[in-house]
């Protein structure tokens, strides 16, 4: 009888479950992924489990998805031909996968001729396919989030290495035009095979952006800690798609991954994924990958989408219905548009302690965002300039230069060459002051001109050249200069005359200091008329002339004491001081251009002009008659007999040369009286493509404004150089009567008319006492 009871209840279950799925109408969905990968299994789980959680929750829809998978082993051309099956003899109405690469136009190609939806989780975004769709990371935001990082910490140059694969690599053409943009270069390009041996990883393993697959970069790492480049000079930024190594379980490639920095997708926290993430730790000891996260609410998303479009389905429909999925699923905000998941952002995370913490995070609206205090301290200051794997830079110097510049010394017991001076200064306070560590080591030439080491920095014989090297176009050709950091151009200097005792009246022509005493005189009879006039003046007529005359002298040293008792005397005594202040002003400035210009104009109406033997100027800028010297003392001899004694009347050089000569001789009558920017001062020398070209000129930009640079040139030309500004190299025209007649015109009117004001009054004054006398 139990038996009996057992058996009907069963049968009627049977029916019962028939009778239910008759209801249903099965939607077949092919699922392409690798099985025997992790990546592939966590994917595949992952929508198992989405698949059951919708249901479970949507138990009355009318449509169930029905998942036909298929391994493709992680063989591209098997992928490929299992999407091709599943479409023609299935006839699914949409495949999700592969997360393994396939071309992107042959994919695409595909799923529109079918007019199936393909979602992938790997390959190219391209617009032109409409129904294939990518739930993966976006490779523009990628490399946006990159690139942040990189000038954040205001790095100039990088290395990138990269999986060399038939498709190549999206990621490093959006980083080239974004680096662009922030005068950031690429350096090195490194493609990898994945069949790579280890000794041909080590060969090329100077690195900072490392786009690979998890498979190749544990074996790249532990390579590049034996070689001591994961040191706090090397900057290792891991791409999203490297990021996975951190979960791998070798001790080995855990280690020499110590202070590498990384992107993962951000997924905002939630309590789905909360309680997702701990049902999936009952079943498995990894961590949840992200395109496990993404693959539930894609499941959730196609699901729904499916039942939307109901019995009567069509790929078009189908397509569009899922284009208009916008919910917030596990993963936050699911939404596709052109093709390509929305971003979240990264997270960005730093390998530390043999684990990982989170850092940072990165997103499209805010950039750089640090959460943790020592994010600073995560990544290293820079890396070393990439010469041969940690060499130091090899850098020329000329032995016998000047002095005061680069003075090279040899030391015979450390067999080392150093070098003293003002370049030398400055090249060192540069270097130190880069974001990171560059050595160097002399490397002195005893002969050859500059030109011939030049040449051997263009041979890469050596990385650069230290030196007074004057910037030319001519040698751009050749190598890259730093900016100047001298001041530019030609100047001439000369020594000046003191014998001419009557110097002091060249300044006014004869007409001006005849019209100017004239002036004097007149404004002083002016003034004792009108004080004469004036009835409560007490002095006698010679006391008075005598006393105003001296007063009127006296207004020009502003010392006068004496007190005018007429408002009309110092009204013209106003007019008068404001002559007088404008004549001595322009004195004082006409006769300092003349103390210190006189020889240059012997020089320039065709005297004989010094220069120096080894100039690349000689013959060339200069037109005088010419004589060749070698030394300061040379340049001092010459000036001392002029021109006419076989010397020189002045000499034209370099700005930085005769600063350092007056600063030598400065207690001689010494002075440079112009200079004209016709060469573009000293810079230094690195060899073609160098990044150090671009950070030195920036270093020196900054030395100049914060005042350093003024510094050190004091330190090496201690002196008060007497310059002239840019014009001055034409004697200035001496002070004419025309150029201030309008002055003394106004002057004699105001004196005029304070004179017949005075008159007048006095006349009025005394018709007024004849008035009263007739009256009484």
């Amino acid at each position: 009888m139990n038996t009996s009871c057992l058996c009907m209840l069963l049968y009627f279950l049977c029916t019962f479950h028939r009778a239910l799925s008759a209801n249903f109408i099965d939607v077949d969905v092919g699922i392409v992924l690798d099985m025997e990968s992790w990546i592939g299994e966590s994917i595949h789980s992952s929508i198992m489990m989405a698949i059951s959680d919708f249901y479970g929750r949507n138990n009355s829809y009318k449509t169930r998805i029905a998942v036909h998978t298929r391994d493709s082993k992680g063989d591209r051309l098997q992928a490929l031909s299992t999407v091709l099956d599943l479409l023609n003899t299935v006839k699914v109405k949409a495949v999700i996968g592969p997360e393994t690469y396939i071309g992107s136009e042959l994919l695409g190609s595909i799923a529109d001729t079918a007019k199936v939806p393909i979602i992938s989780f790997a390959g190219k975004s391209l617009n032109e396919y409409p129904y294939l769709l990518h739930i993966k990371e976006d490779e523009i935001s990628m490399a946006k989030s990159i690139c942040a990082l990189v000038e954040s910490y205001k790095w100039r140059d990088v290395v990138y290495v990269y999986e060399d694969s038939d498709h190549g690599s999206e990621l490093l053409q959006n980083l080239f035009e974004l680096f662009q943009d922030k005068s950031i270069r690429i350096t090195y390009r490194i493609a990898i095979s994945a069949s790579s041996e280890n000794e041909q990883i080590v060969k090329d393993t100077t690195v900072i952006i490392v786009d690979m697959s998890p498979s190749l970069a544990s074996r790249f790492f532990p390579n590049a800690k034996r070689l001591g480049m994961m040191s706090k000079e090397y900057a290792w930024i891991l791409s999203q798609k490297t990021i996975d190594i951190l979960q791998s379980t070798k001790f080995e490639v855990i280690e020499s991954l110590q202070g590498a920095v990384g992107f993962r997708s951000y997924v905002p926290a939630s309590r789905r994924l909360h309680y997702f993430t701990k049902r999936w730790n009952k079943k498995f000891t990894k961590k949840v990958h992200v395109l496990a996260i993404w693959a539930y609410d894609t499941i959730w998303a196609l699901a729904e989408s499916i039942e939307r479009v109901g019995v009567r389905q069509n790929g078009t429909l189908l397509l569009n219905e899922i284009l208009k999925s916008e919910f917030k699923g596990m993963s936050g905000e699911l939404k596709i548009t052109e093709g390509n998941l929305i971003s979240n952002g990264f997270e960005i995370v730093n390998a530390v302690d043999h684990g990982e913490r989170i850092v940072g995070y990165w997103t499209l609206s805010k950039g750089i965002t640090r959460t943790h205090p020592s994010f600073n301290d995560v990544i290293p200051n820079g890396w070393t300039v990439p010469t041969s794997h940690g060499k130091k830079l090899r850098i020329g110097v000329r032995t016998k230069l000047n002095l005061f510049f680069v003075n090279v010394v040899y030391d015979t017991q450390k067999n080392v060459t150093n070098a003293t001076g003002f370049s030398v200064d400055v090249f060192n306070t540069c270097l130190q002051a880069l974001p990171y560590e560059v050595t160097y080591e002399l490397v002195p030439y005893t002969n050859g001109s500059f030109n011939d080491i030049i040449q051997k920095v263009y041979n890469k014989e050596i990385d650069g050249f230290l030196a007074d090297s004057t910037i030319l176009a001519k040698r751009y050709k050749f190598v890259d200069f730093t900016a100047s950091y001298t001041d530019l151009g030609l100047g001439t200097l000369v020594k000046t005359n003191r014998k001419d005792m009557w110097i002091f009246l060249k300044p006014m022509n004869v007409n001006l200091w005849l019209t100017f005493f004239a002036f004097l005189i007149f404004n002083c009879l002016v003034i004792w008329a009108i004080e004469a006039m004036n009835h409560e003046s007490e002095s006698t007529s010679s006391q008075g002339i005598g006393t105003i005359f001296w007063l009127i002298i006296m207004t020009i040293f502003s010392a006068q004491k004496e007190k005018l008792t007429s408002n009309m005397s110092r009204f013209v005594l106003f007019f008068w001081l404001i002559m007088v202040l404008i004549m001595i002003t322009s004195y004082t400035a006409t006769l300092t251009s003349l103390l210190t210009i006189e020889q240059f104009e012997i020089a320039s109406k065709g005297g004989t002009v010094g220069i120096h033997g080894n100039s690349f100027y000689r013959g060339v800028t200069v037109n005088n008659k010419q004589r060749q010297y070698y030394a300061y003392k040379d340049y001092a001899d010459a000036l001392t007999k002029g021109g006419k004694h076989g010397g020189a009347d002045a000499i034209v050089d370099e700005v930085p040369y005769i600063k350092m000569f007056l600063s030598k001789y400065s207690n001689g009558d010494y002075a440079m009286v112009s200079s004209e920017p016709i060469t573009s001062g000293f810079g230094f020398i690195f060899a073609k493509g160098s990044p150090l070209v671009a950070d030195m000129s920036s270093e020196i930009a900054k030395i100049r404004e914060d005042g350093t640079l003024k510094n050190l040139e004091k330190k090496w030309f201690d002196t008060v150089f007497l310059e002239l500004p840019q014009d001055s190299s034409s004697k200035p025209k001496t002070m004419s009567l025309e150029r201030f007649a309008g002055l003394f015109v106004i002057s004699g009117v105001s004196s005029f008319l304070a004179l017949m004001i005075s008159v007048i009054y006095l006349i009025r004054a005394k018709i007024m006492e004849v008035q009263s006398i007739i009256q009484m």
